[in-house]
């Protein structure tokens, strides 16, 4: 669309001329220019260039010869030169009469409104310019088909300039139908010519038809239009000599109307609903620009064609340079220069043809096609489009390879090839695989041409192969089929082994893979090249004593057309002590296997033979594993690392899953290849270190309890050793970590891990203590030798508590990443209260019968005994020993907050102390007694 005028891309406005006083037309212009809709304005400073938008008398319509449909710049010259108002700008100096007329004027002048009196007299001129042209059409006195086609565009463009579009699209559509009835009659041009004419005038109303179409809403009746335009002149396809011509002008009629549908897509989105004659996809734009760049494509292939048939091919370029569009749209002249004028002289259809080819010469059609097809992808890709998108981008993929821009065309190619691979479109891949292999050679990369050319010779191509394609059509390689799968297979090993080179256009020269150049493959669970190596691994046991062997079953398939043979399997585990490597007994040692390190296991295969869709199943014995990785070794410069994959979840083979073949179990043994895992489970080592926890004594609240722990080192050396201390409550919780702990509060604290004694240095070996937590260093320690420590925990109130202790060491060495041992031990402790106090009162016997013999208020009660006024009152404090253990009473202490509220005396009497309480008045008191033991 870009390739249109602007004055036919934007709707006609109105022109006003402006003549005088030049310092307003500034300020006017702007407010014209504000105004809906606008008007643009035509300034001329005095009436002294009143010429310049004079009009030439013209001769009457039927005694004009007619030369062309409508004249180049006709649109432009009525929204330049031609104004529909002329406004003379006087100033008051000019203008004479009597104060009455004077005033009358001002008046006139206040109540004038110059934006609206200028778009009532333009609407006023443009309407009486078209009815006195559609007066010439009614009467039929037009002497041509080209005056009748050009006076429908006049008043068409008439209509527009008064924002009539119902009848602009009228008479746009009648000489749109009126131009069709020149195909096959006018002779006024040669037939080429003529031809070209004809689609240029007819692309230039399509077009307006069109815009109106889309501008008023109307985008089923748009695209129903343009289905019409396109089958009226898709097959006017002219001379063979220009017949590149018709296919340039039908994609430009793709685009115009994508890049339409572009600018009016939120319309669109909210008002179309596919219909029965239209599908969802032709309210797209992106359909449209994929069929342009597709009939683009067609006509580069007709101009390459139509340029090596030509016999002039050498001339074209001079002989073009004088011709030029001529005055009339769709026509072509020569320009020649007469003196300090220039004049236009026709040119033959041969000439045309010349200058067409000279045209044609100067664009490259591949980078343009690369635009429309991009312009296609991401359209569809927002449309979630993945298939439709994925065929632009390998159209673009293959324009780039064309121009040999080989770097880009491989990442778009391997964009597409992931797609493919997923969906299994076994040909298609094929095809996508030829062009990476290509570009891979092209650009020097051996990995990325042996990774292509491996995955091609592991497709599940049939032996007749796919004869609907020809080799044109898929691209570099030759049509899939068993053969071809063969030649690749034979290419790439022979590559691989040295025996040949990988021509590359880079620099010219030869890549080899060889010693100083090693390949190495990388094949994991998502790797593609899963169908060229596909390995699985199942242990026969899932659990395992340290130390204690376990059969270890290795499985190999492969689906290369001819049988590979292996010289070396490297199989590696997460404990590099385990790992070996097996050799094939029928070749001959390589340097590779002379150079494996002293102790190394080696075993020896009878043969390493991958035959297609074969398992290759190999059995040996295994100590102390749990899982590990394949990696299998072709020849001494090609090395291929497999993933390994448990038979039990191992996936099918994606392109190969529906063909034709014979199932086997990665394993003889069915069940395992259901069951199996590439990972044991090595048990942990008996612990050979001695943990003990010892007691001496009751916990008793309010003292620091004291707990040994002692290690003794009897059968393995302590490296690196840990104690974790946690302190439970009995009902229930795990060990506890420093990170989990909230923040509390040491009045709510029942039992608390006060610290650690005995240790030689406590700041190296105590790490962390919380009141719940702790974390000790153990030293190093050799066999035999032991190690103590006490923990220190008090008691604020009675509670059983669980006192977890973890030893974690490493018994061979002090390395971070070594193996650990660990010893658990526990212990349940309830803290007690050593002494529980009690006490009650004693009345006077049977001397008052209303109050009770015994008073004792409830456990939890706060309610104060009452005892008699004056009276003479026993108080009765027994203390019991609630421990496990004797202890001797030295003292107790009762006292009376105020003495004159009664008298106390006080009587020991061993574990027992009996005392009375006189009081004096009827008052409430507090007394407080205390006892002090030795242990």
């Amino acid at each position: 669309m870009e390739e249109y005028p602007e004055e036919l891309r934007t709707p006609p406005v109105a022109l006003v001329a402006l003549v005088g006083c030049p310092e307003l037309h500034a300020v006017i212009s702007t407010h014209l220019h504000s105004e809906q809709p606008p008007i643009n304005t035509l300034a001329l400073p005095d009436f002294s260039k009143i010429s310049l938008i004079s009009k030439t008398p013209k001769q009457p319509p039927h005694s004009a010869q007619s030369l062309g449909i409508f004249k180049r710049d006709w649109l432009l010259k009525h929204r330049t030169r031609v104004p529909s108002v002329v406004a003379a700008l006087f100033t008051s100096d000019h203008v004479s009469g009597d104060p009455a007329q004077w005033l009358q004027l001002c008046t006139d002048l206040e109540n004038l409104k110059l934006g609206n009196i200028f778009a009532e007299l333009s609407n006023t001129y443009y309407r009486d310019e078209g009815r006195r042209i559609k007066t010439c059409l009614e009467r039929k006195s037009i002497s041509s088909v080209e005056l009748s086609i050009r006076y429908c565009f006049k008043v068409a463009v008439y209509a527009e300039f008064r924002r009539d579009w119902v009848e602009a699209l009228r008479f746009y559509e009648d000489a749109y139908y009126t131009l069709r009835e020149m195909i096959g009659t006018s002779t006024r041009l040669p037939a080429i010519q003529r031809l070209v004419e004809i689609k240029t005038v007819a692309e230039q109303l399509h077009f307006k038809i069109l815009t109106l179409l889309l501008h008023g809403g109307k985008v089923v009746e748009a695209i129903t239009w343009f289905h019409q335009h396109n089958t009226s002149y898709k097959g006017l396809v002219g001379a063979p000599e220009v017949n590149f011509l018709h296919w340039e002008w039908l994609s430009r009629q793709f685009l115009v109307l994508a890049e339409l549908l572009d600018m009016t897509s939120a319309t669109i989105q909210s008002t179309v609903i596919a219909t029965d004659k239209l599908s969802e996809w032709e309210f797209s734009s992106a359909y449209y620009y994929q069929l342009a760049a597709h009939y683009l494509k067609e006509k580069r292939s007709c101009f390459e064609l139509t340029l090596s048939m030509s016999e002039t091919a050498s001339d074209i370029d001079g002989n073009a340079e004088s011709v030029a569009p001529s005055v009339y749209v769709g026509q072509f002249a020569r320009l020649l220069e007469q003196g300090d004028t220039y004049t236009m002289q026709p040119i033959t259809d041969e000439e045309y043809v010349r200058y067409a080819l000279a045209e044609g010469k100067r664009f490259q059609d591949s980078f343009e096609i690369i635009a429309l097809l991009k312009k296609s992808f991401e359209s569809y890709t927002n449309f979630k489009a993945q298939r439709m998108a994925s065929y632009c981008e390998f159209k673009m993929a293959r324009e780039y390879f064309s121009v040999n821009e080989f770097g880009n065309a491989k990442l778009l190619f391997d964009s597409i090839a992931s797609l493919y691979r997923k969906e299994g479109w076994v040909t298609l891949l094929w095809e996508v695989l030829g062009y990476l292999r290509e570009c891979s050679r092209i650009l020097g990369s051996v990995k990325d041409f042996v990774e292509y050319s491996l995955e091609m010779a592991a497709l599940p191509v049939s032996i007749a192969g796919v004869q609907s394609l020809s080799s044109k059509e898929c691209g570099p390689a030759d049509p899939a089929s068993l053969s071809q799968r063969e030649i690749i297979h034979k290419e790439v090993f022979e590559l691989v082994r040295g025996e040949s080179g990988l021509a590359s256009n880079e620099e010219n020269n030869s890549v080899r893979v060889t010693g100083d150049q090693p390949l190495h493959l990388e094949i994991d669970l998502v790797s593609p090249l899963r169908v060229v190596l596909l390995a699985s691994v199942a242990f026969h046991e899932q659990i395992v004593k340290p130390g204690a062997p376990t059969l270890l079953t290795l499985s190999f398939l492969s689906q290369l057309p001819h049988t590979v043979e292996i010289d070396q399997l490297e199989i590696q585990f997460n404990q590099s002590v385990c790992n070996f490597t097996i050799v094939n007994g029928q070749r001959p040692q390589s340097a590779a296997i002379s150079n494996v390190q002293p102790g190394h296991r080696v075993e020896t295969a009878p043969a390493l033979m991958l035959s297609t869709n074969k398992w290759l199943r190999l059995t040996y014995d295994i100590k102390s594993d749990q899982s590990g990785k394949l990696e299998c070794v072709s020849g001494p410069h090609f090395t291929i690392c497999c993933r390994a994959e448990s038979p039990a979840s191992m996936n099918d083979l994606p392109l190969w899953k529906f063909e034709d073949r014979v199932e086997t179990f990665p394993t003889k043994d069915p069940g395992l290849s259901f069951s199996g895992q590439k990972a044991t489970q090595v048990e942990e080592p008996d612990p050979l270190v001695d943990l003990q926890l010892g007691v001496s004594g009751p916990a008793l609240v309010g003292e620091i309890f004291a707990i040994p722990i002692t290690i003794s080192a009897k059968g393995h050396a302590v490296h690196s050793g840990e104690l974790k201390i946690n302190l439970v409550d009995t009902r229930g919780g795990g060990l506890l970590s420093p990170r989990e702990v909230e923040p509390f509060s040491t009045d709510n604290l029942h039992v608390e891990l006060l610290g650690v004694s005995g240790l030689e240095s406590e700041d190296d070996n105590i790490r962390k203590i919380q009141h719940s937590f702790g974390l000790i260093s153990v030293p190093f320690l050799n066999e035999g030798d032991s190690w103590s420590c006490n923990l220190e925990i008090k008691w604020y109130r009675p509670k059983p508590v669980m006192l977890y202790v973890s030893l974690g060491y490493s018994p061979h060495s002090s390395e971070p990443n070594a193996q650990k041992v660990n010893v658990h031990k526990s212990l349940e402790i309830e803290g007690k209260t050593a002494v529980v106090f009690s006490h009650q009162y004693m009345l006077p016997f049977r001397r008052d019968p209303l109050l009770f013999s015994k008073i004792k208020p409830g456990p939890d009660s706060d309610q104060m005994a009452s005892l008699p006024l004056n009276e003479t009152s026993i108080l009765i404090v027994t203390a019991k020993n609630s421990t496990e253990v004797p202890l001797q009473l030295l003292s107790m202490f009762i006292e009376v907050d105020d003495d004159d509220i009664g008298s106390l005396a006080q009587c020991n009497t061993g574990l027992r102390t009996l005392q009375t309480l006189h009081s004096s008045c009827l008052e409430k008191s507090s007394r407080r007694f205390s006892l002090s033991f030795p242990r």
